[in-house]
């Protein structure tokens, strides 16, 4: 009964923002929700977002709901900020994990990636055509995720960790647009000795994200009728899927190294990554970590490899490389990353973020 119910429950929230008469338009668009892509955690993204099989901390509930059952304490709280663009898109996460007993943890998560302090200047002018500073407004475009996530250890099949995420989307586009949506994420871990194996799968019943426009803010802009333009859409975010694998040395008494793989598998048509078909795109990222006594960490990986094509008409592949270090003592995690986006050095993302856990 209750998997029936989940596995219903999108259908529902679908008709249940679809029961006005209004018209509705239903897309399903590569980047759907793209905000939960950019990553969670300067550990993470010092990587290259290789997180999947070897996540073990509170960031697990968005990398793999899995990997909660390896929390290091009873409880654990994790904070990250990150800018883009010479700080015009913020991106913040928070999440609060603990252990339920020795098989089971619970986790929440919050994630917001806007822009804020927008001008509107609509309204500069007044009637006769004076310009009026004092009538200029601002709004913020932000999108916000929470997640309730939960992940249990296998009892068929040692070593075997489960978990699944519940979602909820919020997005905003100040007075004008706001949205809602909900998804299911499932995940899973395999250790076998120093071997871990991952896999998730988002948005596995799709993610339904409903839109309603405000037709008094957009009819002065677009110079339309309010009813001349259709004010409530559905946007529908397709599964993907990220399989991942890895592997933990201990080189010397003080030394030790991670090094782990994903690969993100799209169903929805060819995109421009390392392994592309009209059905199926693979975006496979590398990282590695070396750690000292388990205090101090510097981390490396590789992810987006594209392909450009140069002035000569030539193409040519380009990766984006990432960078990171840690420090740890007494439960508490400093991490710091660089992650280079684009070639535009402002394009570069610093984040930093912080990790505490305690019984």
């Amino acid at each position: 009964m209750a998997k029936r119910f989940l596995l219903a429950f999108p259908l529902l929230f679908f008709l249940f923002f679809t029961r006005s008469g209004q018209a509705q338009e239903i897309s399903a668009p590569k980047y759907s929700n793209e905000f939960l892509n950019i990553g969670v955690g300067a550990r993470a993204l010092g990587m290259g977002g290789v997180q999947s099989a070897i996540v073990r901390d509170a960031t697990a509930g968005f990398w793999n709901p899995a990997g909660l059952v390896g929390l290091p304490k009873r409880h654990n709280v994790s904070y990250m900020h990150s800018e883009l663009f010479a700080g015009i898109i913020k991106n913040d996460f928070g999440s609060y994990a603990t252990n339920l007993d020795s098989t089971s943890a619970l986790a929440f998560s919050v994630i917001r990636s806007g822009v804020d302090d927008i001008a509107d200047t609509r309204r500069l002018q007044n009637e006769y055509g004076a310009i009026q500073y004092d009538s200029i407004e601002f709004f913020s475009v932000a999108d916000y995720a929470f997640l309730a996530s939960y992940a249990r250890r296998s009892n068929w099949l040692p070593g075997l960790t489960l978990g699944a995420n519940a979602k909820i989307i919020y997005r905003n586009v100040g007075d004008f647009a706001s949205a809602w949506g909900f998804g299911l994420d499932a995940g899973a871990q395999l250790r076998r000795g120093n071997w871990q194996f991952g896999v998730m799968a988002k948005d596995i019943t799709t993610t339904f994200t409903a839109w309603k426009l405000n037709p008094d803010e957009l009819e002065s802009t677009y110079l339309q009728e309010a009813n001349s333009f259709n004010t409530n859409s559905i946007e529908v975010t397709l599964p993907r899927l990220i399989l991942g694998a890895g592997r933990s040395f201990q080189m010397t008494d003080r030394f030790s190294a991670t090094v782990a793989t994903d690969l993100d598998i799209t169903f929805d048509g060819k995109r421009n990554t390392l392994l592309a078909t009209g059905v199926v795109s693979v975006d496979p990222r590398v990282g590695f970590e070396l750690g000292y006594s388990n205090t101090v960490f510097l981390r490396g990986g590789i992810n987006n490899i594209q392909q450009f094509e140069n002035l000569d008409g030539k193409g040519s592949w380009k990766v984006q490389p990432n960078f990171g270090v840690g420090v740890a003592t007494h439960g508490l995690l400093l991490d710091l990353a660089l992650s280079k986006v684009a070639d535009n050095s402002q394009a570069s993302s610093l984040i930093v973020s912080v990790a505490y856990s305690f019984d």
